[in-house]
């Protein structure tokens, strides 16, 4: 629960300027409550974590930055919320239907699908529910209480695996003829002035033989994730362009999967998950939370964009890319000391009380 004041008793001002080459900076911080205390609060409590960088965005401009926010390091699964903003495009201009099954897809794995979990459609794989429990290709699936094969109707029962995000991007490029990267570097990195963003860092990565789906990762500075959550914030505009179409905005980022459902995935201020994003709980002490969402990646990646306020924040914990390549290929399964997303979001609740007035 958020400690933040109510947002029906604070003027909330909506800025639309967007970063041009560089950011600009908040001009005058102390109008987003950002005092010197708050700062030291919030640079006492991201000393104490594993964060490598962090920023904080309001409106349109660097509000904060903590560590160097220029560094490219490896997302894990914020990658999957990345293919949810690019496949609505997809589904705009009526390349992807979302209720293509696999079947309709040829989509195979070498031993074979079973009958039942052909009939998944991309819908089910986009709220992780395919009902498809076979290996996935690269690691980063809740491996606790996996159902039985053939076990599930898909659409019926949420379960973390990797196979329906891997699936997705595959099918994302069978069904629009580009390439995830060649998509995202065309879509967001050259319209939304990507000031890290490098071609040949983005790579699929996997296990080998495992499936024949792997994982799209990609490799993106804290700077330039903060700008992918500020064109969802703004209804997926950039600018004078509608980048993402506004309707896929809203549906992507409504609860598809409530947090009762969502088993060994369920987290403390998590109220559900949609398409490829978590959706934060919102009380009517905390109205301010209406419409967030949150990608997240293991170690410590995330972004959450909270349009009430205009505000969007990204926490790096940063990994080496030989760690990053080892872990996908199944030679490095060390835990390395992470950030959850209940301590990243402690941080972001010290921006947003201050911006509401609360001390």
């Amino acid at each position: 629960m958020s400690v933040s004041a109510p947002l029906e008793h604070q003027h909330v001002t909506i800025g639309r300027e967007f970063p041009a080459q560089e950011w600009a900076n908040v001009t005058s911080p102390k109008e987003y409550g950002l005092s010197a205390e708050v700062r030291g609060k919030v640079d006492a409590m991201l000393d104490g974590l594993s964060t490598t960088s962090f920023m904080a965005v309001a409106g349109g401009k660097a509000l904060y930055t903590y560590g160097d926010v220029s560094e490219v390091s490896y997302l894990a699964s914020t990658r999957k919320s990345i293919l949810s903003m690019l496949v609505g495009k997809a589904v705009a201009e009526g390349k992807i239907d979302l209720d293509l099954t696999m079947a309709d897809l040829n989509i195979d794995e070498d031993h074979g699908l079973l009958p039942i979990e052909k009939t998944a459609t991309l819908r089910d794989l986009l709220i992780s529910s395919s009902g498809v429990y076979h290996q996935p290709g690269s690691p980063g699936s809740n491996t606790k209480n996996i159902p039985e094969r053939g076990s599930k109707k898909p659409g019926d029962y949420f379960h973390y695996n990797n196979w329906d995000f891997n699936v997705l991007g595959a099918a994302f490029e069978q069904l629009t003829g580009r390439s995830v990267f060649n998509a995202f570097e065309e879509d967001f990195a050259g319209p939304m002035g990507l000031q890290d963003f490098d071609p040949s860092r983005q790579r699929m990565m996997g296990y080998d033989g495992a499936s024949r789906y792997l994982a799209y990762h990609f490799f993106l500075s804290g700077r330039d994730m903060a700008r992918l959550g500020l064109s969802m914030v703004r209804n997926g505009r950039w600018g004078n362009e509608q980048i993402i179409p506004a309707d896929w905005v809203s549906e992507s980022t409504r609860i598809r999967v409530p947090a009762d459902k969502m088993n060994e995935s369920e987290k403390s201020r998590i109220a559900g998950y949609s398409y490829l994003w978590w959706i934060p709980v919102v009380t009517r002490d905390a109205p301010e939370w209406e419409g967030a969402f949150v990608a997240a990646g293991h170690f410590g990646q995330f972004i959450l964009g909270m349009p009430a306020l205009d505000m969007v924040f990204v926490n790096r914990r940063a990994i080496p890319d030989e760690l990053a390549i080892a872990r996908n290929e199944g030679s490095f399964k060390e835990e390395l000391p992470a950030v959850t997303m209940e301590q990243f979001l402690s941080v972001a609740d010290h921006f947003i009380a201050a911006k509401l007035g609360v001390r």
